[in-house]
């Protein structure tokens, strides 16, 4: 058996052992790795409204889901529990602070969406604004769960220059996926037309696309697409037509939208109204009662109440007529101030 060849001294001096250069010790105001500050608040990334989901193996799915924006800061000092508008409303989800501080990260920041869900299981914007006590309201909601897309900060790191791919792979290893008051919003597996026609089938709003590849970007930048089974867009209220036979005595609302700055009438929504919102909803169109009208009018509607175009409602609808008006259109309740709705754009 072939005997293995010796070793070559390292050293020059053979009889000299070889040494590794002494440890020192560590110095303690020497910086560690650097962290990240973590942000007080992020602008959110908003998804671009389309007609159809956009197709190739970069675009992830997710269910829709219809409710409040919201950023969960998971901070050392405690939870705050952001609105799209920056609003602290932490004390209104209490169930939602609870389930933050139970997932064992030090510090992160979760991009989702609170939302009620039905025996269904789909997302009822009504039933949470309700929850809340209304527009303005300043109930606590016992009802609502945080559904969490994204992962904005984690662990000392802001993870808004990663890609979605890795900032969801993180995310799954913290949210738990159908227990608790914080959720995952799981991603769909599917042909997108193929996931919006289900969508559409099982009641729910719509579909969101998302691009695997992309950064998270502030702004409606394409990144993110929304393509919804019916339409639903905010509109400003610029009066009420007075009527003696109906619920809280409207008869229907006049709404408007914005076009080159300006608000432009789209036409009426006499449907969708519940018995205590809308008597909440009279009282507040009487403070904002007017007799100069916010937008131009030649309608034939008798007995209108103009009233300053301070409020927004969200308006589900089927289509637009050929002169700009709304098609079957159905209230869905106020869109909060500190949601910072924006009112829709006419093309």
């Amino acid at each position: 058996m072939t005997k293995p060849p010796k070793s070559k001294p390292l050293l020059r001096e053979a009889d000299q052992p070889v040494r590794s250069r002494p440890r020192k010790p560590r110095d303690l105001a020497q910086p560690n790795l650097p962290f990240d500050p973590m942000p007080a608040r992020i602008e959110p990334c908003l998804a671009l409204l389309k007609t159809k989901p956009p197709k190739g193996d970069q675009w992830a799915y997710e269910i829709k889901w219809d409710g409040y924006r919201l950023a969960v800061h998971i901070e050392p000092s405690g939870v705050r529990i952001l609105t799209r508008g920056g609003h602290d409303w932490t004390h209104r989800f209490p169930l939602i602070e609870a389930a933050a501080r139970e997932l064992g990260v030090s510090t992160a920041i979760l991009d989702g969406e609170a939302v009620v869900l039905d025996e269904q299981g789909r997302s009822d914007f009504s039933a949470l604004q309700q929850s809340l006590g209304g527009r303005g309201g300043k109930a606590t909601s016992a009802e609502s769960i945080f559904m969490a897309f994204d992962l904005l900060y984690f662990d000392g790191h802001d993870l808004t220059g990663t890609d979605l791919a890795s900032r969801r792979h993180l995310l799954e290893g913290i949210v738990p996926e159908s227990e608790g008051a914080i959720r995952l919003s799981q991603e769909v597996e599917a042909d997108g037309a193929a996931l919006l026609r289900a969508a559409c089938e099982h009641g729910l709003e719509g579909i969101i696309a998302k691009d695997r590849h992309s950064a998270y970007r502030s702004g409606r930048l394409g990144d993110w697409v929304k393509v919804k089974c019916i339409q639903s867009d905010s509109f400003a209220i610029v009066g009420y037509e007075h009527s003696m036979s109906a619920r809280a005595g409207i008869g229907s609302l006049l709404l408007a939208g914005k076009s080159g700055g300006k608000l432009v009438y789209v036409g009426s929504v006499g449907t969708g109204f519940k018995e205590a919102a809308t008597w909440k909803l009279r009282e507040e169109l009487d403070k904002l009662a007017t007799k100069k009208p916010a937008i131009e009018y030649a309608g034939r509607r008798k007995n209108i109440i103009w009233t300053r175009p301070r409020l927004i409602a969200e308006i589900e609808y089927r289509a637009w007529t050929a002169d700009g008006k709304l098609r079957h259109a159905s209230y869905k309740g106020l869109r909060d101030a500190a949601d910072e709705a924006a009112i829709h754009e006419l093309e």
